[in-house]
C-alpha cells in the first residue's frame, strides 16, 4: 500500500503538467512551422484573425467540403488560416491524400510535427476555432462542428 501512493502522487502531477501546458484565453498563438498543400510554408502574422485547427480526420473531411463549398477566397476574406494536424497520417496514405488536397480552393497547412498542435486546445468531431488578437494572442476558443454547422457564425 505504501508503494501505491507515490505512483498515484506522480500520476496526478503529470497530469497536471500536461494541463498546464495547454493554451487558453489570453496566450499568445505559438509559433508553428508548416507548409500548405502546395508546398508553400506558412507564417503565421499579426493581423490573422482566426486559425481553425483540426486533429481527426473525419473531421477534416467534413471541414474540407463545408470551407471548398465556400469558394475561394472565403478564409482570406475573414483572415483566416486552415490548419491540419497530418503527424498521423501513414506515408501510404498520404500518396492518395494530397492530390486530393491540392484540388481544394482554401488553403490547409498541413502540419506534421505531434509537437507542433500538442498544446492546442481540441474536441472529438470539431474544428478548433481560435479568435485572436492583432497581436496574435487568443481572445476566444470555440469548437466548429463542420457535420452540422456553418462556420460564418464562429468568423465574427
Amino acid at each position: 500500500m505504501n508503494i501505491r501512493w507515490p505512483v498515484v502522487v506522480v500520476v496526478c502531477l503529470l497530469g497536471i503538467s500536461v494541463l498546464a501546458t495547454q493554451i487558453t484565453v489570453g496566450d499568445a498563438v505559438p509559433s508553428i512551422a508548416a507548409a500548405d498543400q502546395h508546398g508553400i510554408p506558412f507564417v503565421l502574422t499579426n493581423g490573422t484573425q482566426y486559425l481553425l485547427v483540426v486533429t481527426e480526420m473525419a473531421c477534416a473531411k467534413a471541414a474540407n467540403q463545408k470551407l471548398a463549398a465556400q469558394g475561394a477566397g472565403f478564409l482570406e476574406k475573414h483572415q483566416a488560416f486552415y490548419l491540419m494536424d497530418i503527424h498521423t497520417m501513414p506515408s501510404i496514405a498520404r500518396v492518395f491524400a494530397f492530390p486530393k488536397l491540392r484540388k481544394y480552393p482554401q488553403r490547409i497547412v498541413l502540419v506534421d510535427s505531434a509537437d507542433a498542435l500538442a498544446s492546442f486546445p481540441s474536441q472529438a468531431g470539431r474544428v478548433t476555432v481560435l479568435a485572436l488578437t492583432p497581436s496574435g494572442h487568443i481572445q476566444k476558443i470555440t469548437y466548429w462542428n463542420p457535420d452540422s454547422e456553418a462556420l460564418a457564425a464562429y468568423l465574427k
